[in-house]
C-alpha cells in the first residue's frame, strides 16, 4: 500500500513520493477541455483546494509524466507546456491594506523573476497588468489564485475590512482585463463576496461552487472510501465487524454536500489524519484553524444557531455572495464548511434548504467551540460538563443534573457573560447539540424560547428555560402539553423547568415533575 499524507498538498511531490492519489483527474480533464475558460470554486479550508491547482499547474506545464495510470493520461490533449502565473495566499496574514500591497508586491517580483523579467510600473494593479502583458509573449497565460479571500476573512471584524477588498478588487481585475491573453484561469477561496464588489470586473469567471459536475471533485465519496481505502479499514478494525467500522467512519467524516442532488464527501484531510493515527477518531480537521472571525460574527449579529441549524429550512439566498458591510452568518457558516446541505423541499416555487453540522467531527468540535466563545469555557471543560449532563440523564438522576448545571453557570466568567437571551440560546444550542453524542437530544424554538427534549433509554426529558423572574417555565410544558407526542412511549416521561439569572448568569429556579401514568 502507498503512504498516506496529510501534509503534501502539491501534485507534483505527492506523485514523485510515491504517497496515495485519489484520482480527481477526470475533473481535471472536464474543466481544461474548453480552449478557453475561467472557473471560481468556494470549498471549505482544507479541503483539497490547493491540491487541485497543483494538479492543474502540472497539467499546463506539459508534465504528462506525472499522470501516468490516471483518467486523464490517455485523454485526447496535446499537454502543451504554457506559462503560468501562481498566487497563493495560503501565508498571507496581513493586517492592513499597505501590509497587503506589499506582500502582492513580493508575489508579483518572485513571478517576474522566474520568468527572467523585471517588474514594470510603481502600482500594484500596474505592475500586475504588465507582468501578464510580458509573460503573454510567451503564450497564452493561466492564472492561478489559491485562498484569494484569506486577507478579507482574516480582518472581516475589522474596520480595515473595507480598505483591504479596494486592494483585492482592483488588483483581481487585471484578470478579466487580460481576457484574450489567457488560456485558462481558476480562482478558489473559502467565501463567495458579492459580484457588485469584488467580482464585479470578473463577470467572465465561471462559478462552479454548486455545480453538480464538480460537487464530488474535492473530498471523497463513499465509493472512492472503499477503493482507495478499502484495505487499510480492514486491517485498523481490529476484528471489529468492517460495516461497523465503516458507518463510524463515516458518522465521523463524511457528510459534506455541495449541491442538493450530489453524493456527500468525506473530509481528505481528517480522513488522511484518521489513517495516519492508526484509525483513531478525533477532530482532526476543526484543530488545524479555530472559526474565530465566526464567533465574533455571530455574536456580533446575535445570530440564532438554533433557527439555522437542524430544524428549519432557509432559501436559496442563503448561498448568495454577501458584501462585507452586510454579512449574513449563515452564509459564512455554510461556505466555510460548519454546515452543510442535508435536505430540501420545494416551497413557493422554489428550493428551501435543510442544513446542519456535516458530521460529528464538526457537531463536537464547533459546539465545543460556541460554549468557549459564549460561556468562556475550554473545550475539554465544556465537554466535561456534557458529558456529566449525560450521566446524569442516563442514570435518572435530576439531581445530580441540577447540582452540575449550577457550577456550570457559576463558573461563567462576568466579562464574558452578556446579559441577554441570544447568550443563552448560543449556550444552550451547543450544550444540547454535544449531548446529542452521547444521548439522542434535540432542540427547537418555540415562541422565541429554548424547548429541549433529551430521550434515554429509560426516560424521556422536556426542558424549557426561561430568564430572570419567569416562573412559568414549568406551566408553559403543561400548557402547551410538550409531553404529548411522547405518551405513547413505555418510557418514563419528566418536564423540567429551569430559570437562570440573565445578570449574574446562574441558575436561580429549578422544578421538575414526573407526567404520571394516571395522567396520560
Amino acid at each position: 500500500m502507498k503512504d498516506i499524507t496529510s501534509s503534501v498538498y502539491n501534485f507534483e511531490d505527492l506523485i514523485q513520493g510515491n504517497f496515495l492519489y485519489v484520482d480527481k483527474t477526470e475533473y481535471i480533464w472536464q474543466l481544461i477541455r474548453p480552449a478557453k475558460e475561467s472557473y471560481f470554486l468556494s470549498r471549505p479550508r482544507r479541503f483539497g483546494k490547493s491540491l487541485t491547482l497543483s494538479t492543474l499547474k502540472a497539467v499546463f506545464e506539459g508534465k504528462k509524466e506525472l499522470f501516468k495510470g490516471l483518467a486523464i493520461y490517455d485523454k485526447p490533449y496535446d499537454w502543451k507546456k504554457y506559462p503560468v502565473i501562481h498566487l497563493d495566499f495560503a501565508n498571507c496574514n496581513i493586517r492592513t491594506a499597505d501590509e497587503l500591497v506589499g506582500y502582492l508586491m513580493g508575489q508579483l517580483g518572485n513571478i517576474a523573476d522566474s520568468f527572467g523579467l523585471q517588474l514594470r510600473g510603481s502600482l500594484l494593479s500596474v505592475c500586475f497588468e504588465n507582468l501578464i502583458n510580458d509573460i503573454s509573449a510567451q503564450g497564452n497565460v493561466v492564472i492561478f489564485v489559491d485562498e484569494y479571500d484569506k486577507p478579507i476573512l482574516n480582518n472581516i471584524t475589522r474596520t480595515e475590512a473595507g480598505d483591504i477588498l479596494s486592494v483585492l478588487k482592483g488588483f483581481y481585475s487585471n484578470i478579466k482585463k487580460a481576457e484574450s491573453k489567457l488560456r485558462f484561469a481558476f480562482i478558489t477561496g473559502v467565501s463567495k463576496f458579492s459580484h457588485v464588489s469584488l467580482f464585479s470586473d470578473l463577470n467572465n469567471l465561471t462559478d462552479i461552487t454548486m455545480d453538480r459536475c464538480y460537487a464530488t471533485m474535492l473530498g471523497y465519496t463513499q465509493a472512492e472510501l472503499e477503493l482507495y481505502f478499502g484495505e487499510r479499514i480492514a486491517d485498523l478494525s481490529g476484528g471489529q465487524d468492517v460495516e461497523i467500522f465503516k458507518a463510524e467512519i463515516k458518522e465521523w467524516y463524511n457528510g459534506y454536500r455541495f449541491e442538493e442532488r450530489a453524493k456527500t464527501v468525506y473530509n481528505p484531510v481528517s480522513l488522511a489524519k484518521f489513517f495516519e493515527s492508526g484509525g483513531k477518531f478525533n477532530n482532526y480537521w476543526f484543530a488545524t484553524g479555530t472559526p474565530s472571525f465566526l464567533m465574533e460574527l455571530t455574536k456580533k449579529t446575535d445570530f440564532d444557531f438554533r433557527s439555522a441549524v437542524g430544524g428549519n429550512s432557509v432559501p436559496e439566498v442563503a448561498f448568495n455572495a454577501f458584501e462585507i458591510d452586510n454579512i449574513d452568518p449563515l452564509t459564512l457558516l455554510l461556505q466555510t464548511g460548519y454546515v452543510t446541505i442535508k435536505d430540501t423541499e420545494q416551497r413557493f416555487g422554489q428550493t428551501w434548504y435543510f442544513l446542519d453540522f456535516p458530521n460529528r467531527e464538526v457537531t463536537t468540535a464547533f459546539s465545543a467551540y460556541i460554549l468557549n466563545s459564549y460561556a468562556g469555557k475550554s473545550q475539554t471543560d465544556g465537554v466535561r460538563f456534557v458529558a456529566e449532563f449525560a450521566t446524569s440523564l442516563l442514570d435518572g438522576d435530576l439531581k445530580k443534573l441540577r447540582k452540575a448545571m449550577e457550577v456550570f453557570f457559576a463558573g461563567i466568567p462576568y466579562d464574558v457573560h452578556k446579559k441577554q437571551e441570544s447568550t443563552f440560546q448560543g449556550i444552550f444550542f451547543s450544550i444540547f447539540r454535544l449531548l446529542g453524542v452521547y444521548v439522542e437530544a434535540e432542540s427547537a424554538t418555540n415562541d422565541g424560547r429554548i424547548d429541549a427534549v433529551v430521550q434515554t433509554p429509560n426516560g424521556i426529558y422536556i426542558f424549557e428555560f426561561k430568564l430572570d423572574n419567569d416562573p412559568t417555565a414549568l406551566e408553559q410544558i403543561k400548557e402547551k402539553e410538550y409531553y404529548k407526542k411522547y405518551l405513547l412511549d413505555d418510557r418514563d416521561i419528566y418536564i423540567v423547568g429551569v430559570n437562570f439569572d440573565s445578570v449574574k448568569g446562574n441558575l436561580i429556579g429549578w422544578e421538575d415533575e414526573k407526567i404520571e401514568r394516571s395522567a396520560r
